[in-house]
C-alpha cells in the first residue's frame, strides 16, 4: 500500500513540475496569459502533491509501526 501512495504523490509532483516548466516557457515567449494559466495549474498540482505526500508518509509510518509491533512479539 505505501508504494502506491508514494507513486501517487510522485505523479502529482511530476505534473506540477511539468506545469511549471510550461508556464516558464510561455512566460519566456511573452504569452503571460497562458503562463498564468499554467502557473495556476501547477499550484493545483502542488497542493495535490503535498496532500498525497502527507498521506503516503502517514501510511508508511503506520506500516512501519505495525511491522515493528509484529516483530517484537
Amino acid at each position: 500500500m505505501p508504494k502506491n501512495a508514494h507513486h501517487e504523490a510522485a505523479k502529482h509532483h511530476d505534473n506540477a513540475a511539468k506545469a511549471h516548466r510550461t508556464a516558464a516557457d510561455h512566460h519566456e515567449k511573452g504569452d503571460h496569459k497562458a503562463a498564468h494559466e499554467h502557473s495556476e495549474a501547477a499550484h493545483g498540482h502542488s497542493e495535490k502533491a503535498h496532500a498525497a505526500s502527507k498521506e503516503a508518509h502517514e501510511k508508511s509510518k503506520s506500516h512501519a509501526t505495525a511491522g515493528a509491533a509484529a516483530t517484537s512479539k
